[in-house]
């Protein structure tokens, strides 16, 4: 296909930035998320008075006002937020592309920060949820009186439906986290760095919520990670090799739900998925051919599998074909997560994929892939999602 200029000619990625990922920061998120910020305008070689724009997800504790205090921002021009968690991670970036984009701002730094792990966990879930009267929480109501009260739960349902539907295993979630482990290992930045794990360490890991193991899910993290963006006449001052966005997309289904199929007349139908990915490819030009690497949302593993079949590089139900012939791994067709991923570097709601991709395009990445053109980042469906394309300026 013939690559277009896609919707951010102007934009460029010109910093990342990140704090060390652990189970214990013992620092504030505010603190976090400042520090993230500072090393990416470090990386871009901008002072803090440069950034008038910032963006981040409806769930960040950290105020844009307070992170712009705390750095030393310029008055902010522009100032927004996405919902929907890591399932929109890419529209985070997205929103900041677009201001610059349009002028409405001439820096724009995107961030996300939590103590997952010592603080607020994600995975354990719903279950105290107040039943408030509120379109946001009411839906649970309809599924924690039968016990799907967190993340695993709502994700167990989709893998034990792929396994009836395509006869997948146990082991063939498990070669996903194989496959990051195994970069993992490599990325000194990593929580599981020196770390990899062979598929029979997967299988003895022990039950979260059939079918799914311990070491099919996500890792809970502290720290924070940042991304700026600018203008490209202003990119060529900066100091590193500038990444362009070739394409971002979103996409919700006609009738979606948060975290689960619930109404979908076919569950492993994922309409979100399908609309993110027509929009994506139709944005740039480009293929699944045309990527070299990609960074793909690995909460947990069967959902590594729809998104793989969801963008193209597999049909539907032969994601766990493409993963156990070796394509995703070291050496593979498609290398994806070089860093780890959530399922071996951290859990930063994606946004650390982010940082990887933007290094792998730069050409100085842990676990370097040759011939680096184009990058893939793709957000997990069940949830509204979103996706990227980046690739050299």
């Amino acid at each position: 296909m013939a690559e277009h200029p896609g919707p951010f000619p102007s934009v460029r990625i010109v910093g990342i930035g990140a704090t060390e990922f652990s189970t214990a920061s013992g620092r504030s998120e505010l603190r976090l998320a400042v520090e993230a910020c500072r090393a990416a305008l470090d990386d871009a070689g901008l002072a803090p008075s440069a950034v008038d724009g910032m963006a981040t997800f409806a769930a960040d504790s950290n105020p844009e006002i307070e992170v712009a205090r705390a750095l030393g921002a310029s008055p902010l021009r522009f100032f927004a937020r996405t919902q929907y968690g890591g399932g929109d991670y890419c529209g985070t970036v997205r929103l900041g592309a677009m201001a610059v984009e349009l002028r409405l701002a001439d820096v724009v730094v995107c961030y996300r920060a939590f103590n997952e792990r010592s603080g607020g966990r994600y995975g354990q879930g719903m279950g105290g949820t107040p039943p408030l009267a509120s379109a946001d929480l009411a839906q649970y109501s309809w599924s924690i009186p039968h016990g799907l009260v967190n993340a695993a739960g709502w994700m167990a349902l989709f893998g034990r439906r792929y396994m009836h539907e395509y006869g997948a295993t146990s082991e063939d979630f498990g070669r996903v986290t194989v496959a990051a482990r195994r970069f993992a290992a490599d990325n000194p930045k990593a929580r599981f760095f020196g770390r990899p794990i062979t598929l029979a360490d997967h299988q003895a890991s022990r039950w979260i919520v059939e079918p799914l193991h311990l070491l099919d899910c996500c890792l809970e993290t502290d720290g924070a990670v940042a991304v700026v963006m600018a203008r490209a006449d202003r990119a060529a001052d900066c100091r590193q090799r500038p990444v362009a966005i070739r394409a971002a997309a979103q996409g919700a289904a006609a009738n979606q739900h948060l975290m689960a199929n619930y109404y979908a007349a076919d569950p492993m139908a994922f309409e979100e998925l399908d609309v993110a990915a027509a929009e994506l490819w139709r944005q740039c030009g480009l293929g699944p051919t045309d990527v070299q690497a990609a960074i793909v949302y690995d909460h947990f593993t069967p959902m590594v599998l729809a998104q793989l079949e969801g963008y193209g590089f597999c049909g539907r139900g032969e994601g766990k074909d493409f993963v156990a012939d070796g394509h995703i791994g070291p050496g593979g067709r498609l290398p994806v997560n070089p860093h780890g991923g959530q399922l071996g570097e951290a859990y930063l709601h994606g946004m650390n994929g982010v940082n990887e991709a933007v290094r792998q395009v730069r050409g100085h990445a842990v676990n370097q892939i040759d011939g680096i053109e184009h990058v893939l980042l793709t957000a997990p469906p069940g949830v509204p999602t979103s996706s990227m394309v980046l690739g050299p300026a």
